[in-house]
């Protein structure tokens, strides 16, 4: 699940950090052995050397000097100590190629059985030693050198640097060279809704013929969509003119006055279906700008008008909310809610109000609602829901889809609710317009 959230720059830097990691560690480890080889070249040396001086020095003295010899020899890093006789521990196995050093350096501390461990409580690494001087008394010493052996935080900081720094250009090349996919995907998001933008083909020979194609099919697309909308808008255009024609035929007909009536209902319903439909086609898009209205006002108007033809429908809310939006394809929109709500409840109530940075509207009626089940497929085009709406209803099943064209056209969203006490809720959402 995790691989689905990383893009393409995200994987590739991720496989760049893993290669970088490896490397990393390898030089890491191949470093610290070599440094620590060296440190123990130079350690040795200056073991052997103290250890020369010292022996020396001490087997020199006389035996009631001999402690306090060793005392003055003594420093911050070397310390020595001489016992007259006493049990020495054995030396450690990981200090053997250390001792070995020593002896090449110094061989007389062979022959005094040099002997070195590492100290059972102190820091890790801390070196102590001893040997026998002739008469059989013992020098016993303590270096430090963990503090040249241990990576510490300054060496993995400057280790690190190379790799962060190619890191950071890594990233910055990958950003680059995906720029124009992350255009293509931005572009690929409005295709259909308007005439075509066509890309510029850069990036890589594969990117190139990707987007080459992608502005083909753009073309393509807004070439189909156009001519189907001229062919709709045509078709329902001309066959207004036979429509009239017939109507003038029956009302010049000897016809009784109920089957007069009856076709000419028929032929009326034929003119809505087709306006019906010229409106869902025209909804999918359009070429005019968006600009500022005020939707307050234009669905208060709307309720007045209704109010006014003697239909019960109410306003309530903000008196002033502006958006930015098509004026024509939001007025049918609200319209064709207002009338759905008349047409199937009897009643409306419509709310507008500012709700989180969206102007919001409620279109509330009390009708038999909509079956949970059956919401989102009245929102389909051509759907009609015979078991909540009565089966003589003129149209197509256009209404709902028309409205939620036109919202989603200037970016809002359409919501369908039942009320729990009873009826239907529409809200309506609208980004609001900035200064």
């Amino acid at each position: 699940m995790l691989s689905r959230r990383f893009g393409l720059p995200e994987r590739l830097l991720a496989i760049l950090l893993l290669v970088a990691l490896v490397d990393f560690a390898a030089n890491t480890l191949l470093f610290d052995r070599a440094s620590q080889f060296a440190l123990r070249e130079d350690d040795a040396a200056r073991v052997a050397e103290n250890l020369i001086i010292a022996t020396r020095a001490i087997e020199r003295a006389p035996v009631t000097d001999r402690r306090q010899v060793a005392k003055d020899l003594s420093s911050a890093r070397f310390a020595l100590d001489w016992q007259p006789s006493g049990n020495r521990p054995g030396g450690s196995i990981q200090l053997s190629r250390l001792r070995q050093q020593i002896i090449e350096d110094a061989p007389e501390l062979g022959r005094a059985d040099l002997q070195l461990h590492l100290k059972p409580v102190a820091v890790a690494g801390n070196i102590t030693g001893s040997l026998t001087l002739p008469d059989r008394s013992i020098v016993q010493f303590q270096t430090y050198a963990s503090d040249a052996w241990t990576l510490n935080a300054g060496r993995i900081l400057t280790l690190m640097m190379p790799t962060l720094a190619l890191v950071l250009l890594a990233w910055v090349l990958f950003r680059a060279t995906l720029a124009p996919l992350r255009t293509l995907v931005r572009a690929s998001k409005t295709v259909g809704s308007g005439p075509p933008q066509l890309l510029s083909e850069q990036g890589t020979a594969e990117v190139r013929d990707l987007i080459h194609a992608f502005n083909e099919m753009q073309q393509r697309v807004y070439e189909s969509m156009t001519n189907r909308t001229q062919s709709m808008l045509a078709i329902g255009h001309d066959l207004r003119t036979p429509l009239s024609r017939m109507q003038l035929r029956v009302e010049s007909l000897d016809l009784d006055e109920e089957t007069r009536e009856g076709m000419s209902a028929d032929l009326g319903e034929m003119r809505h279906m087709l306006e019906s439909l010229q409106a869902f086609v025209e909804s999918g898009g359009s070429r005019l700008p968006a600009e500022r209205i005020d939707v307050a006002v234009m669905a208060q108007t709307l309720v007045d008008t209704a109010a006014d033809n003697g239909a019960d429908a109410t306003f309530h809310g903000l008196e002033s909310l502006e958006i930015m939006a098509r004026p024509v394809s939001v007025r049918r929109a609200l319209s064709n809610l207002i009338e759905n709500a008349l047409h199937y409840a009897g009643s409306v109530r419509v709310t507008v109000q500012r709700v989180d940075g969206a102007a919001e509207l409620q279109f509330d009626d009390d009708g038999p609602g909509i079956p949970a089940e059956r919401i989102d497929d009245v929102l389909q085009p051509f759907v009609r829901l015979d078991t909540a709406r009565a089966r003589d209803t003129p149209g197509m099943g256009l209404g709902l889809a028309i409205v939620r064209r036109a919202i989603q056209l200037d970016n809002g969203t359409l919501l369908l609710r039942n009320r729990p006490t009873g009826g239907l809720r529409v809200t309506v959402r609208f980004p609001l317009a900035t200064n």
